[in-house]
Parts: structure tokens; C-alpha cells; sequence
């Protein structure tokens, strides 16, 4: 991997020059929801794709500072209020709407305003645009729920501007995806009422990805031709299934599925990598783990998107890679045994000039180009960092969560040319996937797809293609998803990121070694505390009020004895708990606790057969951690039956006033 060298950035500084102004038809943009061709274009200048959404507005960029960048309450933000209503969006034209997404949408209308018009073009329940009943918002492969998430790709252009503001009684969470035209361009004020031309492109639209997905949108194409060819790659070997001249466009590969879904086949398809070289480069544009370029990992699991999918009979991707001079495809074999393996590869001749078209790029990593300043951005996550000029396509994510947990909360990012705040800014990981509400279900869609659920627990494989909302950039892209849990807990991200970049431009991303992308996701052993009295196998003496219970800690990480804890909730300040602390031999011992810190957690008072221990003890946190072993005095103590008394005196004013309170363990040190 390879950092941006400053006489880099100055060199792909220089904007894309203005394009001659274009005119498009509600059919023309229709088209796009089809047309993978259309992602290789170089952007002109003046084209964006960003998005207005629910956001906590309490995270904002001062002087260069990022402050409350975790903030998390992102189900009402808004722009501002007017009276009853809020602002949800507001966009200069010319420019169209392709994505409407919300967790929870309800009877309160939602009203879009185009081009200055008094009276609203869209004015429905927050509902009505996710539920199907009302034209042209009634195509199941544009308009429908995905694991609780409600979604529409049903374009809504406009010429001058656009507006939206939501009565009371809207819901929670939306996020509206706008692309803005370069100035010049001309582009129809959308209508609800379409014309049979619209109506029926829809209809094209909505069939083939209801009915055709696998296949080539476009094909066949005039001239294509496909290769096919078995390879057999011993182990520590790369071959070569084809080395193609140009200029023309890869158009299709497919990959034929011989591997079973077990998991001595799981290896292999990591240990196996495809690379593609564009135009006799010096590294691939294209490199990663065989199975994650096809949008799913690990192992083989069955699904069906736009641009990528896995079958019985075949892996496959429809990605339009066209290429000057040369492809050259390989598949290296990074593991112990020889495999092989037979690879389809379709191609055709351009259909526009070389120079117009952006080179495909897929990268696999872990834990690469994290900011630089984790103080300042340490909860960001990068998907993907990349100079030039070109558009960002999309991301497979795949998660390690053996703990469980729920993984998703953190919010996309996404910096286009170096601005300093991001022009996307998300909601939580499963809403940029187009689902809610942390909801484990399998689902397959066009455009966004969760293959491998798992309750939350071990494995998750989530997608996003941005194919009519691809993101352009002239110098550069930034995009990042907010992590929660730590590497520590363990929980581990993967990602493919998928994207298109002039010639020239800079992909920092090189080959992963097998030993880091195989085996890694290991189940962790409990931690257990030699000596520790596991808290949750205590007996209650008595409690004032609330309910003391086991709790499973595993989801939250490492630092809990048995992975467990006796949690108290219930209760508020004043009440105590009082707990049965058994001492088999006499002596003088250190009494050591471990305790939980969490921001709904309260402060205690600790006592020891009715003598109090230290201060009382703060356990507010913003997230849940434990204490780590808190030493309480050292105690003369005979056999027999102790009691450990909590006492509930207040909260930290930081702090949800819930007063919670989790032990660990206590452990009884002999005193030296």
C-alpha cells in the first residue's frame, strides 16, 4: 500500500473541464437504474451526489475540529423547523432524487416541492412513499421493506430546485440521495401523473430487475465475444486466464461454482485472488479474495443483486470494464493445495471513445488507511481513499461478531474532493444498507443485500451499489462507516470497495497477504479470573426495589469474568442491594471488584458488613466498559457469610437517569 504524495495531489487537482450542456428525458433517467455503462463515464464537472438525512446535528466541524463526531441521535435531525413543519432537504437544480429511505415512516405527510411551484408535485403520507398504493411509487423492485427498512428508487428530477418538509407525525430516520447536474443541463420537473413513454420505461426497468438479474442490461452487445477457460493454479502460483486487446470492455465474468458451502471450501475462496490489470499498468486495478469480488463472504451463499451475484451454477459480475490497450486477468492461488477453476469472460467492443471512460477498480482490505488522527476521527472506519477523478460504485462489508451485539450503529461518511465536512452523512450502518432496526434477516434486492445474518452473532455480509446514485469526484474520495465495537471485543471488518478512476489516479490498495485474510475470524475463549467469585452466582440477601439478574456480557467484549454479570436495574438513588459474599478461610485479604461503567449507569456506594468502602464510585461511561479490577481496602475476615451492601446516591450528569449497576466478580486477595 502507498500513501498520496503531495506533487500527487497537485497533479490530480486540475478539475475535469466543463462538459457541453446535456438534456435528458424521465426515460433517459429512468434508463439509469439499468445502466452499468454509464458508471465508467468520466464525471463533468459540476456533477455531485450527496445526501440530507436524519443526522445528529450535534456533530459538526469547527476550526478543523471534529466535535461530537459520534453523536448518535439520528432519528429527528433536520435542517431547521418552520412552525409545525421541519425542513428535511433543500437542493439547488438541475438535479434529480434517486433514493428515499426510512426506518420509520408513518401517516404524517411529507411534502416535495420542485422548482419554485406553490404547490407541492408530492404531498403523501411519510408512508405513502414506501407502501405501494400510489403511482408511480408501486414497482416491487424500486419500491419496497427490506428487513424493516422501507425504500424507493423511483427518480424525482427537478430543473430549479427542490424542497421537502414533513408535517408532524412523519416518523423517524429518512435519507433522501440527490444528484446534482452540472449547470446547463436540462432535465423534466418530475409529475406524479407520468406519461405512458414514463410509465412504461418503469415498467422495463422494474421488470428486468425483477425478472432478469444475472444478465447482461445491455447484451447482447454488437460484437461481443466470451472466453472461456479452466485453469488449474498449484499452490504459491498465478495464471493467466486472459490477456485481452483493446480497446474494448469486459462486460461480464462469471466464475463456475464447484464450491460447496462447507467450510474447508471457505479458505480456499479467500486463499484464492483475482487480479485484473488495465492498459499494462504497474498494478492491478482489480484485487481481491475470489469470492468477496462477487459481493458476499465467507463461503458460497446464494443471491441475486444488479451488478454481482452468486447462483448454483455460477458466481457472477456485470461491472462495465473497458480498457485502452490491454486486460489482463489472473487468479492467484495463495493456499497449500492446487485448485481449479473455469472462468467465463465476456467482452466488447466500446461504444464510446477510450478517453471518456474511467478504469474499474476492487480492493479487499482490513483496517487500512484508518484516519490519521484518531483523536479526531477515531470512531471512522474508511471504506475506501482514492485521488483522482472517477465515481464511487459501491461496498461489500463483512463483519466478524462473534460475540454478538448489535455491530451497526455507526453512521456513513463520505468526503468528495477534500471538503472538510462530508456531503453524505448517514443514519447507522443497517440504514446505508437499506434495512432498520438492527434487523438480522436475509434479504436480496437490486441494489442492496444482507447474505449472511447470523442473528448479529459470527458472520455478517452486507451490500450497497450505487448504480443511478453513484458518487463522482473530480480529485478525490473519502468514505468511511463509524465503528462502535473495537477490534478488541473481537469485532473485525472486511471490505470490497468497488469504484471507477481515470487513468492516472491513485488506488493506494495493494495485495493483503493470505495469513490476513484467512483465519482470522476465531472465536474467543471466555475469560475467566482465577480466584474470582463470579458475581452473577451470588445469592441476594435483600433489595428495596428493582430486579438483580444474570446478564451475558460476550457482545460488549473481553472484560467480563464468564462473560456474564450481575445487573441491577430498576432501582433509584436511596435503594440498596445486598449480596452474600462467601469466605471459606479466615484471614486478611484485599477486596478486589470489577465493575461495568455504561452512560445509564449510576454512582454507588459500596459497603462491607456495614462499613463503607472508599468513595462512592462513578460508573458513568459513554459506552459500556469494564472497570478493570477495583481494589477496596484491605478487610479482617472471618469464615462464614459477609454481606457487600450497594447503594444507589445519584448519577453522573452526564448520565440517562437509570441508575443502573453491574458486578463482575469480587475477589478475595490474601494480604501479603
Amino acid at each position: 500500500m502507498k500513501r498520496f504524495t503531495l506533487l500527487s495531489l497537485l497533479a490530480l487537482a486540475v478539475a475535469a473541464p466543463a462538459a457541453a450542456a446535456e438534456s435528458y428525458t424521465y426515460v433517459d433517467l429512468v434508463k439509469r437504474l439499468t445502466d452499468l455503462e454509464h458508471l465508467a463515464t468520466l464525471p463533468p464537472k459540476g456533477n455531485t451526489c450527496a445526501q440530507w438525512s436524519s443526522y445528529d446535528r450535534r456533530s459538526t466541524v469547527q476550526d478543523g475540529a471534529y466535535v461530537n463526531w459520534s453523536a448518535n441521535g439520528d432519528g429527528t435531525g433536520c435542517i431547521r423547523k418552520e412552525g409545525d413543519q421541519i425542513v428535511m432537504a433543500e437542493m439547488e437544480g438541475p438535479g434529480c432524487i434517486w433514493r428515499i429511505w426510512s426506518a420509520r415512516a408513518e401517516q404524517g405527510h411529507v411534502k416535495v416541492y420542485l422548482d419554485g411551484a406553490p404547490a407541492p408535485a408530492i404531498d403523501l403520507p411519510f408512508d405513502g412513499y414506501f407502501s405501494g398504493r400510489h403511482k408511480p411509487f408501486n414497482y416491487e423492485s424500486l419500491v419496497y421493506t427490506a428487513a424493516r427498512g422501507r425504500n424507493n428508487y423511483v427518480p424525482i428530477p427537478y430543473q430549479k430546485s427542490c424542497r421537502i418538509v414533513a408535517d408532524k407525525g412523519w416518523g423517524r430516520y429518512f435519507e433522501f440521495v440527490y444528484e446534482t447536474f452540472p449547470k446547463g443541463t436540462r432535465v423534466p420537473t418530475f409529475s406524479m401523473d407520468l406519461s405512458a413513454e414514463e410509465t412504461a420505461a418503469l415498467a422495463a426497468a422494474d421488470g428486468y430487475l425483477t425478472e432478469r438479474l444475472g444478465t447482461d442490461p445491455a447484451g447482447p452487445r454488437p460484437g461481443e465475444e466470451t472466453l472461456a477457460k479452466t485453469v488449474t493454479v498449484p499452490p504459491g502460483d498465478t495464471a493467466v486466464v486472459a490477456d485481452l486487446a483493446g480497446p474494448r470492455a469486459i462486460t461480464a465474468l462469471r466464475v463456475e461454482n464447484t464450491f460447496a458451502s462447507g467450510e474447508t471450501e471457505v479458505p480456499a475462496l479467500r486463499e484464492l485472488a483475482l487480479r485484473i490489470t488495465w492498459d499494462g499498468a504497474g498494478q492491478p486495478a482489480v484485487w481481491t479474495p475470489l469470492i468477496d469480488f462477487f459481493g458476499t463472504a465467507p463461503g458460497v451463499n446464494p443471491y441475486k443483486s444488479f451488478p454481482l451475484g452468486v447462483t448454483e451454477k455460477a458466481f457472477y459480475a456485470l461491472w462495465y470494464m473497458p480498457f485502452a490497450t490491454s486486460a489482463k486477468v489472473e487468479l492467484a492461488n495463495d493456499g497449500k493445495e492446487a485448485r481449479r477453476v473455469t472462468l467465463r469472460i465476456t467482452h466488447a467492443p466500446l461504444a464510446r471513445p477510450v478517453e471518456t471512460l474511467a478504469r474499474f477498480h476492487a480492493k479487499w482490505h482490513r483496517d487500512a488507511f484508518l484516519p490519521e488522527d484518531p483523536a479526531r476521527r477515531a470512531i471512522d472506519w474508511t471504506l475506501l481513499v482514492t485521488r483522482g477523478r472517477g465515481r464511487f460504485c459501491g461496498v461489500m462489508l463483512h463483519v466478524w461478531n462473534p460475540r454478538g451485539g448489535w455491530w451497526g450503529e455507526g453512521d456513513e461518511k463520505f468526503f468528495v474532493d477534500g471538503e472538510p465536512f462530508p456531503s453524505t452523512f448517514g443514519t447507522g450502518s443497517e440504514d446505508y444498507f437499506g434495512y432498520a432496526w438492527c434487523t438480522a434477516k436475509i434479504f436480496h434486492q437490486a441494489y442492496h443485500n444482507q447474505t449472511i445474518a447470523s442473528g448479529n452473532k459470527g458472520h455478517v455480509s452486507v451490500n450497497r451499489w450505487h448504480v443511478g446514485d453513484s458518487i463522482p469526484f473530480q480529485t478525490s474520495f473519502d468514505g468511511s462507516i463509524e465503528k462502535y465495537y473495537p477490534n478488541a471485543k473481537p469485532t473485525l471488518y472486511a471490505a470490497t470497495a468497488y469504484w471507477y478512476l481515470a487513468p492516472g489516479g491513485e488506488d493506494p490498495y495493494g495485495p493483503v497477504p493470505a495469513a490476513n485474510r484467512v483465519g482470522y475470524a476465531k472465536k474467543p475463549e471466555p475469560k475467566i479470573v482465577k480466584g474470582a467469585i463470579e458475581a452473577e452466582t451470588m445469592d441476594v440477601v435483600s433489595k428495596t426495589a428493582g430486579g438483580p439478574r444474570t446478564q451475558r456480557m460476550s457482545h460488549y467484549g473481553n472484560g467480563w469474568s464468564s462473560d456474564a454479570q450481575l445487573w441491577w436495574t430498576g432501582a433509584k438513588p436511596g435503594d440498596r442491594l445486598v449480596i452474600e459474599v462467601p469466605v471459606k478461610e479466615a484471614g486478611t485479604y484485599r477486596l478486589v471488584v470489577n465493575l461495568t461503567k455504561a452512560i445509564d449507569y449510576g454512582i454507588h456506594q459500596l459497603s462491607l458488613d456495614g462499613k463503607r468502602l472508599a468513595e462512592p464510585i462513578d460508573c458513568y461511561n459513554n459506552g459500556v466498559v469494564a472497570t478493570g479490577p477495583v481494589d477496596l481496602g484491605t478487610h479482617d475476615l472471618d469464615v462464614g457469610k459477609h454481606q457487600l451492601t450497594v447503594e444507589i446516591t445519584g448519577a453522573n450528569p452526564k448520565a440517562k437517569k437509570a441508575y443502573m449497576f453491574g458486578l463482575d466478580y469480587v475477589k478475595l486477595v490474601p494480604a501479603d
